[in-house]
């Protein structure tokens, strides 16, 4: 079966540049360009798109408001953001997009793209990613499970199950009971979303469950480590030491 994919772009070189590209993968199929999100909205009432090549910035309506919109389906078209302006890939995630594309385009990242959303599709993974999207873009309270991508499939964990988590480059590992699981966000950013009294920042690669909170260990030159009662063991920075004293002593 083909996949076929919707390229919404507010500048013509732009979408010309993108179908080229997409030329190269055999079993993509063009349903239509737009120059907007209005334009968008009409032809998906016309088409069936497994994929929308999504522009962020654009004059009459970014982007995004489309994506959000896209949120409320039941098995959404999956959403590469297309973006010259790589600080809007933190928005993108945000939406839960499936990935993101700088331009100019590079052919790598296209292709790596492209596998991501064929896989997904062969999975039959639209209904998850549809309730990814739904919990990150309209959750009003802090979510209680987080919808972490890999090839080619969307697993939702429950925060509940999060013992801690430490920064690993672009991505966090989540420390879950047996097992490690990467998911692609920072730290400060996935902070942000879980409830402070569930969860302490220790260090600024670390933040644990406060109920997994166990005790402090001093090393020498003042450093500190904390010992989880799962096991684990994190570091602790100063300028954390004191909130961790107070939650050991609530």
């Amino acid at each position: 079966m083909a996949i076929r994919y919707l390229i919404v772009d507010d500048e013509e070189p732009g979408r010309a540049n993108l179908r080229m590209a997409l030329a190269d993968h055999p079993g993509w199929e063009l349903a239509a360009e737009c120059d907007g999100n209005a334009q968008a909205r009409a032809c998906l009432a016309r088409h069936d798109v497994d994929v929308i090549f999504l522009d962020v910035q654009m004059p009459r309506e970014p982007g995004l408001a489309l994506a959000r919109e896209l949120s409320r389906l039941r098995e959404p078209p999956l959403i590469v953001f297309v973006t010259a302006f790589s600080e809007h890939a933190i928005d993108a995630f945000e939406v839960h997009a499936l990935d993101y594309l700088l331009k100019p385009l590079d052919d790598a990242r296209l292709a790596q793209a492209v596998e991501r959303a064929a896989a997904m599709l062969r999975q039959r993974q639209r209904e998850a990613y549809g309730t990814a999207l739904r919990d990150h873009a309209e959750a009003a309270t802090y979510p209680e499970r987080i919808g972490v991508r890999s090839v080619g499939r969307i697993e939702q964990v429950l925060v509940a199950d999060i013992l801690w988590m430490e920064a690993a480059g672009n991505y966090v590992e989540l420390r879950l009971p047996g097992r490690t699981v990467l998911h692609r966000i920072t730290l400060n950013r996935l902070e942000a979303l879980l409830d402070p009294a569930l969860f302490l920042r220790v260090h600024r690669g670390a933040i644990v469950r406060r109920d997994q909170i166990g005790s402090l260990v001093t090393g020498g030159e003042g450093s500190h480590k904390l010992m989880l009662r799962c096991g684990g063991v994190v570091p602790v920075s100063a300028s954390y030491l004191a909130a961790l004293k107070a939650a050991m002593a609530a």
